[in-house]
C-alpha cells in the first residue's frame, strides 16, 4: 500500500503497526522519529526500522505516510514540523493514534493558520487497543485484530485519504468505524479514560490505605483485573486526562452521581432497588459480552464474496414459479412451531432467510422435518420452547429478528438474537421500545439500537394500545405475537394499511384477531391449533420479473400461483398506473391467501407521483420499481418511504447512487427520490460497477436494468440474493437475461 512509511514514536501502539504492516506486506520500507535514542537502536536491531532518528524532517523525503504516536500534548510541535514539509512540497499522507481527537485537530488547525498550509491529508484516527507493557519490545503484530479503529475526519479531510487510511486498518484486522471527534472524546471519556482514572485512583487509594499489604495480599480476581491497567503508561495518561478534561469531568460528575445513588440505596437497606440495580447492571454486562463476541465473529466477513456480470439482453418471455412467498414462509414457521399439533407446510422458500427462522426454533428444541420445499412441524404449543444453547443467528433477515423478539420476550428464558454484519447495522429500536411498555426487558446494542439484541426471560407481559409513528408490518406483527402472551388486550394502530400475513395466518391457527379500521387487536392466554399452509408465489419476487417484462423491448411472461394478498399488491397499482399490460388470470384461494397467475408484456411506461397510501403496500418492491421509473417517460416522485431508509441498506440512497452510475437523472429526497425518466431512448442506461451493499433487492432490481442497458453492468456483493431467491440468476437467465455468476458460494 506505501512505498516508504514514517512512525512517529516508536511506543506499543506505533511498534505494533509497523510490524503489523511488515507481516502483511503492505510497505517493505519503515523509518522511525523517536526522542528515546535507545527505542530507535533496538528497532533497528531487530529490523522492524530501515533508518531512525530524532529529526522528523530528515525523514520525510519520499514518505507517503507519516503515522504519529506520540503522547497526544506532544502533537503540536510534530505539526508544526509536518506543516513546514507541506510548505516545502511534502504531500503525502498523515494519521495519527492518539487516544483524543478535537486536540489532536485542534493543533493542526493552529498550524494551518500559523504557516497557510492545508491538513487536507491528516486523517485523525483511534485504534481502541493496547497492553500493559509498553515500547518496542511490547509490539504485537496481532494488536488490532477484531479491535475497533475510529476514524474523525475533519470538514476539510481529503476522502481519498480517509478511504487509504480505512483501507490500512482494516488491512490489519481492524474494524472502521467513523464518527467527529467531539462525539469520539465524550464516548472515550465514559469507557476508556474514566477507567483508567478510576483504576489508577483506586490502586492509589488502597496503597496509602493502613492495611495495605493486606488489601494487596487478599485482592481477588475482580480487583486484579480491573487494577492492571494502572500499570498503563503514565505520561500517556496525564497527557490523555488533561487533552480530554471536559469529556472526563462530566464522565466523573455522571459517575458521582450514580455512586451516591448506590449508596444512599445502601445507607437505607433498600433490598428491592439494589436487587434491581444489580440486576439491570447484570443483565448489561452480559448484553456487552454478547456484542463483543459478535464483534469478534464478523470480522472477517465483511468481503465481497459474489459479484453479477451482465451483458445487455433485449428479450424477457416465458412461464415462470418464482421463489415461495417468504413473509409466509417465517410465520408458518413461527405458528407452526407454537401450535399444538402437526402443520404441514408446502411451497416453503429455501432461501437462508426463511432458513434462519427454521433453525432458530430448531435450536429451541422444536422437531421440524424438511424434505425440499416441504416442511413438517412438530408444534410445542404456546409454553413448549426451551432456552437454545447459544444466541439465536438470524442471518440476514431482518423479520425473523423483529418478529422473534415479539416470541423470545413472552419466553421463561433469557436469549440472545445475532446476525450477519448487514444485520448487525439495522436498527432494532423500533420493536424494542414498545416491547419494554408491554413489560419486556430487551437490550439492543450502541446508539443506534442495533443487534446483538439481548432479551430477559420470565418477565411478565401486559397487553396495551400502540400507534405505530411509521407503518411497518413487522413491528405490528411483533407487538400482536408479544399480545399472545400478554395480560389483557394488545391494539396496534397503523398509520396506513400494511401487509397483513400474521392476522391472517393467526386466525387460520385458531387464534381469534379483531380488526376496526386500522386497529388490530389480540387478547392474550390462548392457544394455536396446528394446521396445513400452502405456501403461494412471493409478490416481492415476481415484481422482478413483472418489471423485466414491462421494460423489455420483447417482453411476455406469464408467472404462476403468485400471492395477491390485497395488502402486497401496491407494485401492480403503481405499475398499472405507470401504463404496465398487466392482466391476472386464474384467481383462487390457497390457504386463506388470494393467489392468480400474473401476465405482463412489454409495456411504454410514463412517470407518476406515486399515492402515498400505496407505499406501504409496495415498500419492498420500490428498488426495482426506481428502475422501471427510469424507463418511463417523465418524471416519477416517491414521498412517504422513509422506511426504506432502514433496510438491508439504505435503499434510497444506494439506488440513487447505482442509477447515476448508470447515467440516470435523479434526486435523493428525506422520504423518497424523484426520477427523470429515458423511456424515448431504447438504451435507458449505460455500462457500470455497482455497489449493491450486500443488499438483495438492489442487486436483482439492476439485474433487471441490463434489459435496456448499452454496455456490462456488473454488481459487486450479490451474494446475500440466495437469502431471498435461491437460484434468481438461473431463473432470469433462462427467460433472457445474460447474467454470469462470479465466485459463486
Amino acid at each position: 500500500m506505501f512505498q516508504k512509511v514514517c512512525i512517529v514514536g516508536l511506543g506499543l501502539i506505533g511498534a505494533s503497526l509497523a510490524q503489523a504492516m511488515l507481516d502483511r506486506r503492505l510497505t517493505d520500507h519503515i523509518v522511525a522519529c523517536d526522542f528515546n535514542q535507545n527505542s530507535l537502536d533496538t528497532a533497528l536491531e531487530i529490523g522492524l526500522i530501515k533508518h531512525g532518528s530524532t529529526d522528523l524532517v530528515s525523514l520525510l523525503t519520499d514518505c507517503d505516510l507519516v503515522v504519529i504516536s506520540v503522547p497526544v500534548k506532544a502533537v503540536l510541535p510534530i505539526f508544526r514540523t509536518l506543516g513546514g514539509a507541506i510548505k516545502d512540497g511534502f504531500t503525502g499522507l498523515i494519521t495519527d493514534v492518539c487516544s483524543t481527537k478535537v486536540n489532536v485537530i485542534d493543533a493542526s488547525l493552529q498550524i494551518e493558520r500559523e504557516l497557510g498550509v492545508s491538513f487536507a491529508n491528516f486523517v485523525p484516527a483511534h485504534p481502541i487497543a493496547g497492553a500493559e507493557n509498553s515500547g518496542v519490545l511490547a509490539r504485537k503484530a496481532d494488536l488490532f485484530v477484531a479491535h475497533q479503529l475510529i476514524i474523525c475526519p475533519n470538514k476539510t479531510t481529503n476522502p481519498n485519504a480517509v478511504k487509504k487510511i480505512t483501507e490500512l486498518w482494516q488491512n490489519v484486522g481492524a474494524s472502521v468505524t467513523t464518527m467527529t471527534a467531539e462525539r469520539h472524546d465524550s464516548v472515550l471519556a465514559h469507557t476508556s479514560h474514566l477507567p483508567h482514572l478510576l483504576a489508577f485512583n483506586l490502586v492509589n487509594q488502597f496503597s496509602h490505605h493502613n492495611d495495605n499489604m493486606d488489601i494487596f495480599r487478599f485482592a481477588g480476581g475482580g480487583f486484579r483485573d480491573f487494577s492492571r491497567i494502572a500499570g498503563s503508561d503514565p505520561t500517556m495518561w496525564h497527557d490523555i486526562f488533561l487533552a480530554n478534561k471536559t469529556a472526563i469531568l462530566h464522565a466523573i460528575d455522571d459517575y458521582e452521581k450514580h455512586l451516591n445513588d448506590f449508596k444512599q440505596l445502601i445507607i437505607n437497606e433498600n433490598s428491592e432497588k439494589i436487587i434491581a440495580k444489580l440486576t439491570d447492571a447484570r443483565h448489561a454486562r452480559r448484553h456487552f459480552g454478547h456484542m463483543l463476541n459478535q464483534n469478534k465473529s464478523t470480522q472477517t466477513d465483511n468481503t465481497m464474496k459474489q459479484t453479477y456480470i451482465i451483458k445487455p439482453a433485449h428479450k424477457f418471455t416465458g412461464t415462470h414459479t418464482v421463489a415461495g412467498d417468504k413473509s409466509i414462509s417465517h410465520r408458518s414457521i413461527m405458528f407452526g412451531s407454537l401450535a399444538k399439533g402437526v402443520t404441514t407446510v408446502t411451497g416453503f422458500l429455501e432461501g437462508e432467510d426463511a432458513l434462519s427462522t427454521l433453525q432458530a426454533f430448531r435450536d429451541m428444541g422444536v422437531n421440524i422435518e424438511r424434505n425440499g420445499d416441504k416442511v413438517v412441524i412438530h408444534g410445542v404449543g404456546m409454553n413448549g420452547l426451551k432456552a437454545p444453547t447459544k444466541p439465536l443467528d438470524m442471518g440476514n433477515s431482518g423479520t425473523s429478528m423483529r418478529l422473534l423478539a415479539g416470541i423470545l420476550s413472552a419466553q421463561g428464558f433469557d436469549s440472545v438474537m445475532i446476525g450477519d454484519p448487514s444485520l448487525s447495522k439495522r436498527p432494532m429500536e423500533r420493536v424494542a421500545k414498545p416491547l419494554r411498555e408491554m413489560g419486556a426487558k430487551v437490550q439492543t446494542t450502541g446508539e443506534k439500537g442495533t443487534p446483538p439484541v439481548s432479551i430477559t426471560g420470565n418477565q411478565p407481559l401486559q397487553g396495551i394500545t400502540y400507534n405505530m409513528p411509521m407503518a411497518s408490518a413487522q413491528v405490528k406483527s411483533c407487538l400482536l405475537i408479544a399480545g399472545l402472551w400478554a395480560n389483557g388486550k394488545t391494539t396496534v394502530t397503523e398509520p396506513e394499511v400494511t401487509r397483513d400475513h400474521t392476522e391472517r395466518m393467526l386466525t387460520a391457527f385458531g387464534y381469534k384477531v379483531e380488526k376496526n379500521g386500522n386497529e388490530i387487536s389480540v387478547i392474550g392466554g390462548g392457544e394455536l391449533t396446528a394446521c396445513d399452509i400452502a405456501v403461494p408465489a412471493d409478490i416481492s419476487s415476481a415484481a422482478f420479473f413483472m418489471v423485466a417484462a414491462a421494460i423489455a423491448k420483447d417482453g411476455d411472461v406469464t408467472l404462476s400461483k403468485v400471492g395477491i394478498n390485497p395488502t402486497r399488491t401496491g407494485v401492480i397499482d403503481i405499475l398499472k398506473l405507470m401504463g404496465a399490460d398487466i392482466t391476472l388470470a386464474n384467481e383462487t384461494i390457497v390457504g386463506g391467501e388470494p393467489v392468480a397467475d400474473i401476465i405482463v408484456k412489454s409495456s411504454k411506461l410514463k412517470g407518476i407521483e406515486i399515492p402515498e397510501h400505496l407505499v406501504p403496500l409496495a415498500i419492498d418492491e420500490f428498488p426495482v420499481l426506481f428502475v422501471a421509473s427510469a424507463c418511463a417517460t417523465g418524471k416519477t416522485v416517491l414521498h412517504g418511504a422513509e422506511e426504506l431508509r432502514v433496510k438491508e441498506s439504505d435503499r434510497i440512497q444506494v439506488m440513487a447512487d447505482g442509477l447515476k452510475v448508470l447515467g440516470v437523472d435523479c434526486t435523493v429526497l428525506d422520504d423518497g427520490i424523484e426520477i427523470i425518466g429515458k423511456g424515448d431512448v431504447d438504451n435507458v442506461f449505460g455500462g457500470g460497477e455497482i455497489e449493491c451493499h450486500h443488499d438483495h433487492r438492489i442487486a436483482m432490481s439492476f439485474t433487471v436494468a441490463s434489459l435496456r442497458a448499452s454496455d456490462t453492468i456488473t454488481i459487486h456483493g450479490t451474494e446475500t440474493v440466495n437469502t431471498s431467491f435461491p437460484n434468481f440468476a438461473g431463473l432470469v437467465n433462462g427467460a433472457g437475461l445474460n447474467v454470469d455468476v462470479v465466485g459463486e458460494i
